[in-house]
């Protein structure tokens, strides 16, 4: 498998078709030696099942695992730290991978609970949970979603998850573009196996699964990044940290240098969004440098409450994120905002707690 190359597979038994792509890309020759330490980073962003679109489909780390272990890799370990505002622990056990680990015999290692050491990456120093830079080699597994603050995630954002969470949140202070461009250099990814089984194209956090059927693979994340902007509509501008990790020389951002190949076609095409849901509703938002976790339950609120139409009572806009700290001002969410005049406290509320909070306030206004 070369640098620029592709490969797609469609159906519904995940875990074959795992092996049937790594065995087809030949994975095995691209590690070092029987000794090495394999690292494999799926995306457990939050406590939900994997068929909610927003969290790895443990069937394919199974498959991963299982293609090692029978080319002779021992070495095994997984890693992943879940979004500020949850416990990796409790996603570990919602989305079956205590089970995987005490299965395959390959231990889960929890970045929040990582010691950490700050990295000169590419000019900007970024804290790494040390764990992650003692592997010698980083299979990563991402979910190809939607995203509410940087319209797509997949392999290069996926890297969040082994910064521990001040880092998290500092990401989001700078801007969150530049922060994962640079991280793509201070994280070197050896592999990726895109989970694009059925990916939320509105929200991080799941909750509008659009079913694909599909896995990939590639070995330049920033090139697997444009290739998913492409397959979800956008262009590549539109998600800046691609073209910036570009530049730094973490890979390519011209998605038409991709060597696409299908190793076999869907039994029937999936139908993709015409439109989303995130874009019908952040026109309501005042968002500066929020979290993640904040900004991805407000919006899925909004959604509800547009769904049953009191959001077009809202005269307006909600302010969100650490930009608001110590101002004032009519109406925002989370701790950041507490001296708006009405604010919900939290860091992060869930998105039950602002649907009833916003609900209430349009119903009194």
């Amino acid at each position: 498998m070369e640098q620029n190359d592709i490969l797609m597979i469609y159906g519904t038994n995940y875990k074959e078709m795992t092996k049937q792509l790594l065995t087809e890309a030949k994975l095995w020759e691209r590690i070092p030696d029987k000794q090495s330490r394999i690292g494999i980073k799926p995306n457990l962003v939050s406590p939900t099942e994997a068929s909610w679109g927003a969290t790895t489909h443990p069937e394919v780390v199974e498959g991963i695992i299982e293609y090692l272990k029978e080319n002779g890799f021992e070495n095994l370990v997984m890693l992943e730290g879940s979004w500020v505002g949850d416990r990796t622990a409790e996603a570990v056990q919602v989305c079956g991978y205590d089970r995987i680990s005490e299965t395959y015999g390959v231990p889960f290692l929890d970045m929040q609970k990582d010691t950490a050491t700050v990295h000169d990456c590419a000019g900007m120093e970024l804290s790494i949970c040390d764990q992650a830079k003692q592997l010698d080699f980083l299979i990563n597994v991402p979910v190809m979603k939607g995203h509410c603050q940087t319209k797509i995630t997949c392999a290069l954002k996926n890297m969040k998850g082994l910064i521990p969470n001040r880092e998290k949140r500092r990401f989001h202070s700078q801007g969150l573009h530049g922060p994962i461009a640079h991280l793509a250099v201070g994280i070197r990814q050896d592999f990726i196996v895109v989970d694009n089984i059925c990916g939320d194209w509105d929200f991080e956090d799941g909750g509008n699964p659009v079913v694909m059927n599909r896995l990939m693979a590639a070995t330049d994340p920033v090139l697997c990044d444009a290739w998913v902007c492409h397959l979800m509509g956008y262009p590549v501008e539109e998600v800046p940290y691609i073209s910036m990790a570009a530049a730094l020389g973490a890979g390519t951002d011209d998605w038409r240098a991709a060597r696409v190949r299908e190793l076999n076609r869907p039994e029937r095409e999936a139908q993709t969004p015409r439109t989303r849901k995130i874009l019908e509703v952040q026109d309501a938002v005042e968002e500066v440098e929020s979290c993640s976790a904040c900004y991805g339950y407000l919006i899925p609120a909004l959604d509800r409450l547009k769904r049953e139409g009191l959001l077009k009572k809202l005269n307006t806009r909600i302010c969100i994120g650490q930009g608001f700290r110590g101002k004032t001002g009519e109406l925002g969410i989370g701790q950041c905002t507490s001296h708006f005049r009405c604010h919900l406290k939290g860091c992060p509320p869930t998105d039950t707690e602002i649907y009833e909070f916003l609900k209430n306030y349009l119903e009194e206004a």
